[in-house]
Order: structure tokens, then C-alpha cells, then sequence
């Protein structure tokens, strides 16, 4: 399998953290969102993903998968070992809601699309883009978290294993610190980001420890 990434992407990320706890092994190909004016919109990579959208997974047989929530529920159902939608109905409709809340309703508020459009149709001052970040991550987004996952004991969000909601979650908060939000005030979701980053599989996911970080 290929992935199609970029160390930064907050979408990426989830994927590489899913495949490293399913302890897959992909190639990784970057696709850098910034240089030459996007590599992302060049004629090959619009050809894998019309969305010019990272990341995508090529599978063996050239079948391209887009969309990091659908990757991960694929590697789910083809390697369903170990599981990060559980199998209870229920459970597994929490853990959908986090994932969505953060994947749906913050991320795609705060992604690079918006804050170009943002600057260079809308006029808007770095300062207040900025501002604009850290409004929506928290404004439905990490203050609703906090009290979606299970609280404490519970190590991961939504018990002893992590699950999709994790595997969103720690992108995000890498993404919140990115942009100076304040996360001082949502304890429980510190202490699923102390836990996940014990595991290997968070680790090497890291945007820092990609072949392609600047």
C-alpha cells in the first residue's frame, strides 16, 4: 500500500496512527500542501484524489481511497485486528461522534483551504485568521470532547483500548497547540493524550518524526 501524506496534515496523521496501531507497514509518499504552489493540484496527484486532498491510500490492487475517516474505516474492516470502531452499537456511535465532531464540524474550519481563502480572497489579517483557528478547535469542537469521552478511569477515551475517537484526537490537539489555543482547561482530554502518547503507534505517527518535517 501507498500513503499519500503530508507531515502536517491533521487528516494524514489519523491514518499513519490507525495504520501503526494495526502495525501496518505502507510506503509513504509526500505530498507537500505548501511548495510550488501545491503539489496537491498537480495533474498525477489529481489524478489519485480529484478532492487534491491528503491523504490517500493506494491499495495493491491501484484502488485509491480518499477521505482519512473512510481509509480508517477500510483498515478496520480488512484488518480488524485490533478493532478501533468497537463492535457494540452503541459504544460504537460515541465513538463516531467524537471522531465527526472533530474530522466534520472543527477541522475542516480551521484546514489550510480555509485559511488561504480566508487571506488572499477575503483580505483578512494573519492575526485574525489565527484567532479564527483557535475559535472554531475550541467553540464545539474540544469544549464538546471534553465531555463526549468517558471519563477517568477510563485511560482512552472511551475505555481500555483506543479507539477511532483517539486516534482523531490527538491530531487535533497537536493541531490546537499548533495554533496557540488554550488547553489548560479540558483535564480529561490531557489525560487521553498522556496515555496515547505512551503507545509507539502515536509516537511514530508524530508529524515530527515524518520523512518529509520541516
Amino acid at each position: 500500500m501507498i500513503l499519500y501524506d503530508y507531515f502536517r496534515s491533521s487528516a494524514a496523521y489519523r491514518v499513519r496512527i490507525a495504520l501503526g496501531l494495526k502495525g501496518l507497514e505502507v510506503e509513504h509518499r509526500p505530498v507537500h500542501l505548501l511548495r510550488g504552489g501545491g503539489e496537491q493540484f498537480t495533474p498525477r496527484y489529481l489524478a489519485k484524489n480529484p478532492q487534491a486532498l491528503v491523504p490517500a491510500l493506494e491499495l495493491d490492487d491501484g484502488v485509491v481511497l480518499s477521505q482519512s475517516l473512510a481509509i480508517i474505516e477500510y483498515l478496520d474492516g480488512a484488518y480488524p485486528t485490533p478493532r478501533l470502531i468497537p463492535a457494540d452499537p452503541v459504544l460504537a456511535a460515541k465513538v463516531r461522534a467524537v471522531a465527526l465532531t472533530i474530522a466534520c464540524d472543527t477541522h475542516p474550519l480551521v484546514n489550510l483551504r480555509v485559511a488561504a481563502y480566508l487571506s488572499d480572497e477575503l483580505m483578512i489579517e494573519p492575526e485574525a485568521i489565527e484567532a479564527w483557528r483557535r475559535h472554531w478547535i475550541l467553540t464545539g469542537g474540544l469544549q464538546a470532547v471534553e465531555k463526549l469521552i468517558a471519563p477517568a478511569p477510563a485511560p482512552f477515551c472511551f475505555g481500555a483500548e483506543p479507539t477511532l475517537a483517539d486516534v482523531c484526537l490527538i491530531p487535533q490537539i497537536f493541531s490546537a497547540r499548533r495554533f496557540a489555543t488554550p488547553l489548560n482547561h479540558f483535564p480529561r482530554i490531557l489525560e487521553v493524550e498522556a496515555t496515547c502518547l505512551e503507545l509507539e503507534a502515536f509516537k511514530a505517527a508524530h508529524p515530527g518524526r515524518q520523512a518529509d518535517a520541516e
